[in-house]
């Protein structure tokens, strides 16, 4: 008789490669306009409100201030939700709805993520409250000078790994994959239930796929952020030489990294009230929102595939 052997499981491997090409189509995702639209929106309202907040607290401490970065983190949430079903729209295959459509079902269904990230934050908390517990059992003054050490050695193994899966959990399944989850249209029990089964089930699958979109999100990163760099300096110099704009090439590159008048002043950079310099920077703060949108847009897409394909296939198993 021939010993046997373990064999690797084909529909697993070719549900794993069929997951890994999904993840490779999220760079179509910067073809979908309306998510595009939607998430620069979001941003740039968000960062308006910010920076409204800002002038506020400056100016004079109250409840203004803190009533206008509220505002501003409730644009972002909801519009990123709003921005997220629009992708996932996308990655079903299915037709994608329209934006005022997809802010209406975001303000409906948004408030699951944060109820299902407290369920599963909770349950995390008692996993790590329990190893604390194995190791308070260890003191000497519990479990006396011998059995203590002797449990201590025993729980040292138990408490890396478990520990070290929890966290490996919350940063690979549970914290990208949780809003995919609510906008396939899970209720608040059903996310974190199909989160813990992933989990389960297929947790080393899941940490590599991710680790592959945050790898495609920072390549894609990389090529805007060259992109940006490149033309941007030599815009900044033809704008001094060509256009005859009497600010400093430093202030115009400082538009595409988001800085505005008064953090330039602040950062000790020169600052002139031209309008030619207002605009530059202006110009320059929409292309730095849309160099953090296309990114961002790649990593939603294909945690939403991610789940698609992982989440589906946990449930099967």
């Amino acid at each position: 008789m021939t010993p046997s052997r373990d064999r690797v499981n084909p529909l697993a491997t070719a549900a794993l490669m069929a997951a890994l090409g999904q993840v490779l189509a999220s760079l179509d995702s910067m073809r979908n306009l309306r998510a595009l639209a939607t998430l620069l929106g979001a941003f740039a309202a968000a960062g308006l409100l910010l920076a409204m907040a800002e002038a506020s607290l400056a100016h004079e401490p109250g409840w203004w201030g803190p009533i206008q970065a509220g505002a501003a983190l409730t644009v972002a949430f909801y519009g990123g939700n709003a921005a997220g079903l629009l992708v996932m729209d996308d990655a079903r295959g299915a037709p994608v709805r329209d934006v005022a459509d997809a802010v209406r079902d975001a303000l409906a269904s948004a408030h699951r993520l944060i109820l299902a990230l407290l369920l599963l934050f909770v349950a995390c908390a008692l996993v790590a409250g329990v190893v604390v517990g194995l190791l308070w059992l260890c003191r000497t003054a519990v479990s006396g000078p011998v059995l203590g050490p002797v449990l201590f050695g025993i729980a040292v193994p138990v408490a890396v790994v478990t520990l070290g899966l929890l966290v490996l959990s919350l940063i690979a399944v549970v914290v990208p994959l949780a809003a995919p989850a609510v906008w396939a249209g899970a209720g608040v029990l059903a996310v974190a239930g199909n989160l813990l089964r992933l989990i389960r089930r297929r947790l080393l699958a899941a940490v590599l796929l991710m680790a592959a979109v945050s790898l495609l999100a920072g390549a894609v990163g990389a090529v805007v952020s060259f992109v940006v760099m490149a033309g941007g300096r030599a815009v900044a110099e033809l704008g001094v030489a060509v256009v005859g704009v009497d600010v400093p090439v430093q202030q115009l590159m400082a538009g595409l990294f988001g800085y505005g008048l008064r953090s330039l002043g602040a950062r000790g950079a020169p600052v002139t009230a031209t309008a030619h310099g207002a605009a530059a920077l202006v110009g320059g703060g929409v292309v730095f929102a849309l160099a953090l949108v296309l990114p961002g847009l790649v990593y939603l897409r294909g945690a939403c595939s991610v789940y698609l394909a992982l989440g589906a296939d946990a449930a099967e198993g």
